[in-house]
């Protein structure tokens, strides 16, 4: 037998075992007590949770558009978007003592193509509001704060809005949008607010509505217009509710000011017994003498005045147009391709309007189109009616933007001239060459871009080349008759004041586009002072060699003038004569003819005391030149083939088809 390791005899060896025996039972107790308690914290846990129930999260979405109600969610237009919102569960009321019961939100069929506020709870459709109130009629005005209406007036804009095209392809839109003097929009009304903006169609557009400007354009309002007609007219006032009228005899003057007590409401009508009748301002000069207006006119009254809109027919208001922004003895083709550009310039106007907030679509100034300046001429009315509701249109299907200007130098320029993110996307606008032989290549390749491209408007960037180019003559190009095509500025005697005053304002117009070299770079800042100025030169030039930017240095001072309509401001003394080529003057009160110039300095040591320029052209040199189109069909080419050279790849359609 071995020997016991501890010494323990058979009792102490006995009582051993029991101990450890005991020690495993309390062990393996211990670890079940702690199993049960483990499993009585979870067990009151979820009871906590039970007596606590789960709450999700609500949003409600507002004036959302409803697409579809389908079986598996809610599609709705939202920011643009289409989204598919699931349906949650919602509780239906039980008797007392019963169990609470739930079930799938249904949906109302009749919800669809609404507009609708949408309560989600995590995400999911549980009730739907839509907005049924709806109107429609012919909207007169719109600004952020609310939306004018024919019938109803003024209907306040509710801050949360939402603006919806519901023809074409489904997108948002703003009161920017609307379609004024027409009834094409539908309105949702919510409390007593304009909640959302149906743009519920788009259809040939007949009329437009133009501002009418005051005496000699002095003022965008009128203090106190008086109005007669060649015909018997009629005076309509007062609330929509309770309109009245009151009739006058051809000649008879009526005096509209803003006490007048035709004033109950906020519109005053002036309209003709006749069609043909015309509306007269008397107290409204325009280089015709005293205008008179075919269609009707609108007067509103604001706190700053009056405003006088003319509404008129599309092809009427051309009839006023047309002589007023081209001679009315130019040929018969020029005076086409002028009249199918300025209906396609006045109806995307009309789709954008330029005045909401009085509900005109554009003025009768340089500003959009001159209109009624000069009087109607049967050369020009013939040529709008043998263009009857000809546009022009881009290969890709949208409206032309159909900027024109007087003489070319011999080659022209695209949009990015104005600095605007929309310039660079008018790719049928561009600086080409303005001759036969460009015109030619154009008709041969039926108006595409085949064949050897025209490259001159890039190469005249280069200084060199566009000082060679415009100090000489093409005998190619179609204008290089005109008295415009090449002139000279000379200011003999460089005034610093009006310099520093003009910088001032063309900074306070626009302070990206008058800069002040600071220690690295050009920053925005106001001039203050002008010291004895040492150079002037252009900085660079965009396509066609129009001055883009141009520098003034001085002893202590730097600046950079940007865009060629600032420059042909800031340049301008006001005074100076510009000689054209064939020998005679025009006056130049404000602005230089055009930005395609080279600029000489005259100096008195290192100060520069003058400068004289060198150019070309008559206007900002985008689009059409309309003396470039007389020369073009004096050479007999057609309206369709003038229009096609000036505004690439684009095509000719009729609203009316």
């Amino acid at each position: 037998m071995g020997r016991n390791r501890w010494n323990l005899n058979k009792s102490q060896r006995m009582r051993l075992k029991a101990f450890i025996i005991l020690l495993g039972i309390l062990l393996i107790l211990i670890l079940l007590f702690g199993k049960l308690v483990v499993t009585l914290v979870h067990l009151w846990e979820n009871r906590q949770r039970k007596l606590e129930p789960y709450i999700p999260t609500v949003e409600q979405l507002s004036n959302v558009w409803i697409m579809e109600i389908q079986d598996n969610g809610l599609l709705v237009f939202q920011d643009g978007e289409n989204i598919l919102y699931p349906y949650g569960t919602i509780s239906l009321k039980n008797r007392k003592g019963q169990a609470p019961a739930q079930r799938v939100y249904a949906p109302d069929l009749s919800a669809r193509e609404q507009v609708a506020d949408i309560v989600l709870a995590d995400g999911m459709v549980i009730d739907i509001m839509p907005k049924t109130n709806k109107i429609n009629g012919k909207i007169l005005s719109a600004d952020n704060q609310g939306i004018e209406v024919e019938g109803y007036g003024k209907i306040p804009l509710d801050d949360d809005y939402k603006g919806y095209r519901l023809y074409d392809s489904l997108a948002m839109c703003t009161v920017g949008d609307i379609f004024f003097g027409y009834n094409f929009t539908d309105l949702c009304i919510d409390r007593g607010r304009v909640c959302g903006v149906l743009l519920a169609k788009e259809e040939a557009m007949e009329y437009v509505r133009v501002l009418i400007k005051a005496s000699d354009y002095s003022a965008m309002l009128h203090a106190q217009p008086v109005l007669t007609c060649n015909t018997g007219y009629k005076v309509v006032y007062g609330n929509y509710e309770a309109l009245q009228e009151e009739h006058h005899e051809a000649g008879e003057e009526v005096v509209i000011g803003p006490d007048s007590s035709y004033f109950v409401g906020q519109r005053v009508w002036v309209v003709p017994d006749v069609l043909t009748g015309k509306v007269t301002i008397k107290n409204c000069n325009r280089s015709q003498g005293m205008p008179s207006y075919r269609g009707q006119m609108e007067l509103m009254k604001t706190d700053e005045g009056i405003a006088v809109i003319n509404e008129v027919l599309l092809e009427e208001y051309l009839y006023s147009v047309v002589p007023s922004e081209m001679p009315s003895k130019y040929p018969k083709e020029a005076l086409k391709a002028q009249a199918v550009c300025a209906r396609t310039y006045a109806y995307g106007r009309m789709m954008h309007a330029g005045y909401p907030k009085y509900g005109a679509h554009m003025d009768d100034s340089t500003t959009y189109q001159v209109y009624n300046n000069i009087l109607e001429q049967e050369t020009t009315t013939t040529a709008v009616k043998e263009t009857y509701g000809q546009l022009l249109y881009t290969a890709e299907g949208t409206l032309a933007d159909t900027y024109y200007y007087s003489t070319s130098c011999g080659v022209g320029t695209d949009a990015n001239v104005w600095k605007t993110s929309a310039g660079a996307k008018l790719t049928y606008l561009s600086a080409r060459a303005l001759n036969r032989t460009e015109m030619d290549r154009i008709i041969e390749t039926s108006g595409g871009q085949a064949g050897q491209e025209d490259s001159l408007g890039e190469r005249l960037r280069d200084e060199d080349a566009f000082r060679a180019y415009i100090t000489a003559k093409n005998q190619d190009d179609f204008e290089v008759e005109e008295s415009w095509y090449r002139w000279t500025y000379q200011v003999k005697e460089l005034d610093r004041e009006r310099l520093l005053e003009l910088l001032k304002k063309r900074y306070q117009a626009n302070s990206r586009y008058v800069l002040t070299l600071g220690e690295r770079d050009y920053v925005s800042v106001e001039p203050e002072t002008l010291d004895e100025i040492t150079d002037i030169y252009v900085e660079s030039r965009g396509s066609g060699g129009t001055a883009d930017e141009i520098v003034i240095k001085t002893r202590t001072q730097q600046f950079k003038v940007v865009t060629g309509h600032n420059i042909r401001t800031v340049l301008c003394d006001g005074e100076t004569k510009v000689v054209r080529q064939d020998g005679k003057t025009a006056n130049s009160p404000s602005l230089l003819p055009s930005a395609f110039f080279v600029i000489e300095t005259i100096k008195d040591g290192e100060n520069v005391v003058g400068y004289t320029l060198t150019g070309g052209g008559f206007g900002h040199g985008v689009g059409m030149s309309q003396n470039g189109a007389r020369r073009m069909a004096d050479s007999g080419y057609s309206a369709g083939e003038i229009l096609l050279f000036f505004y690439e790849n684009c095509v000719i359609k009729s609203n009316r088809e």
